[in-house]
């Protein structure tokens, strides 16, 4: 029997989670299934969404062993017609499969680094052929999960860096550049606790006393977040064509803000916008 566990914890199965909804919104699969890699050598089903049963949750599947196996040996989308008669896949979990009432199946890995991070499954109960439209959407929903992956460690390295103890001018830049990055990464975090925490960091590396002499901090004007977003990049030095890449919008949209936010700040420029900010305390 293969070894079953708990369902995996931590915050990262929120991506997964999401992404396996919106796999089946998009498709009308009967069923969307996955799970992180707890290590290189396994990976436990962790989340379902429209499954008849828990049957297949904890299920922990070995690189090249079922049709997940094979996927994150390969390190590429497989799928098969009809699962229980399917050649060219290991037959170790057909119990839990057919228990489940699955036959056409896809798998697609979520690679970050090269590394195999998570799989996600899509799956009809009916043996027929999957089309093009519902492996494209497969693909595309581990795409998501890898970049929000990728979000969460980039977060995670410019915390770390945003911790550090700031010590002379050249410093400070760093912290302006990091302020910039956490703000830009935000919103692309969907675990609530670590994006309020960048948030907070964030609203701390703001109102840190510049070392040496400067003004003070003089409460003024309150942008909304999507406005401090595009300041706070605009102050790195990014073009609005940059900003709207980092942020994903559209280069209007980021006009758009960056307008609002010099009229709330009584601002002529794009510089006085990030020279009154930083009074405001609202930049680094």
């Amino acid at each position: 029997m293969p070894e079953r566990s708990r369902t995996v914890g931590g915050t990262e199965t929120a991506e997964l989670r999401a992404a396996l909804l919106r796999l089946r919104r998009a498709t009308g699969l009967h069923a969307a299934f996955g799970g992180l890699l707890d290590d290189p050598r396994r990976m436990r089903i962790a989340e379902l969404t429209g499954t008849r049963s828990e049957v297949l949750r904890g299920l922990a599947v070995s690189p090249g062993h079922g049709l997940g196996g094979r996927s994150i040996a390969l390190a590429r989308p497989c799928a098969v017609t009809d699962y229980p008669s399917a050649r060219h896949i290991s037959h170790e979990y057909d119990a839990a499969v057919a228990a489940e009432g699955l036959r056409s199946v896809v798998a697609v890995p979520v690679v970050v680094h090269r590394r195999v991070r998570a799989v996600l499954y899509g799956a009809l109960r009916v043996p027929v052929p999957l089309g093009d439209r519902v492996l494209d959407a497969a693909v595309a929903a581990a795409r998501d999960v890898e970049q929000a992956l990728v979000a969460r460690e980039e977060a995670r390295r410019v915390l770390a860096e945003a911790h550090e103890p700031v010590t002379g001018g050249a410093a400070w830049e760093t912290v302006r550049t990091a302020h910039g990055e956490l703000r830009a990464l935000a919103p692309r975090i969907a675990d609530p606790a670590l994006r309020a925490e960048l948030l907070a960091v964030c609203g701390r590396l703001a109102t840190a006393p510049l070392p040496g002499a400067g003004p003070e901090v003089v409460p003024g004007a309150r942008l909304a977040p999507r406005e401090l977003d595009v300041l706070a990049a605009v102050a790195a030095g990014a073009t609005n064509a940059a900003v709207a890449r980092r942020l994903g919008l559209r280069p209007e949209t980021v006009k758009g803000y960056l307008r609002s936010a010099m009229r709330k700040l009584g601002a002529h420029t794009r510089l006085e916008a990030v020279v009154a900010a930083r009074r405001a305390g609202l930049l680094p």
